[in-house]
């Protein structure tokens, strides 16, 4: 990155209707499970009182994947990285309902949470599930995963870590296969596209695309 500037952004801000509810979670819970962006590289034992491995989620929408995961895997801890105001108000209600110690949110661009406060060699694993496909041509630019944000991606994995990224835009698939394929400390276990993880929760989004004749495409690449 040049210049202090992050290079990509993965989101466009949007205005959506934040409910009653949400809102209301947004003002009393956000100081309890939010994390403030600090150009600070974060201290993940200080931050959930126990040295368990991390995993990250970009874009979590409503929080329903990410949350569920967590609840089923309290011997893990879990970044959820979100702008949408609504989304961010639904997860921290999930996550106050669940009692779910292990899941904290940052409602700040994941570009530069990467590079200001994760710890190189830090992660267990990245999940990328659904992203804005930005289907119109003049708009692929602004996808999220492309090289060179995949280095930035394996700079982060500890060796063995996993990126994990699903998606009903087949394009994108093949667009962000081929990206994930330039970035050297990430390998393929699969010939390409991976079968379904089965730790992974349908989600309603999947649901509703799969409803509209959408296919679902799955990568899965590991650091070396």
């Amino acid at each position: 990155m040049n210049n202090g500037e992050f290079s990509i952004k993965s989101y466009v801000l949007r205005s959506g209707r934040t409910s009653r509810a949400q809102k209301r979670a947004l003002d009393v819970l956000s100081g309890i499970y939010c994390l403030p962006f600090e150009e600070k590289i974060l201290d993940f034992n200080a931050v959930f009182g126990n040295g368990n491995p991390i995993t990250i989620e970009i874009g979590f929408g409503m929080g329903g994947a990410l949350t569920e995961i967590a609840a089923s895997h309290p011997d893990k801890n879990y970044i959820g990285i979100e702008v949408f105001r609504a989304g961010v108000g639904r997860a921290l209600m999930n996550i106050e309902n669940m009692r779910l110690a292990n899941v904290r949110v940052i409602a700040h661009d994941a570009a530069a949470v990467l590079e200001k406060m994760i710890p190189d060699d830090s992660i267990e694993g990245f999940h990328i599930f659904f992203p804005d496909p930005w289907q119109k041509k003049r708009h692929k630019k602004r996808r999220l995963v492309k090289y060179p944000f995949t280095d930035t991606l394996a700079s982060k994995l500890k060796p063995g870590g996993y990126v994990y990224m699903v998606s009903d835009c087949e394009d994108y698939c093949s667009f962000a296969l081929l990206e994930f394929g330039k970035t050297q400390l990430l390998r393929n276990p699969y010939a390409g596209f991976a079968p379904s993880q089965e730790w992974r929760p349908v989600t309603k989004f999947e649901k509703r695309a799969a409803s509209r004749g959408g296919v679902i495409k799955e990568l899965f690449f590991v650091k070396a």
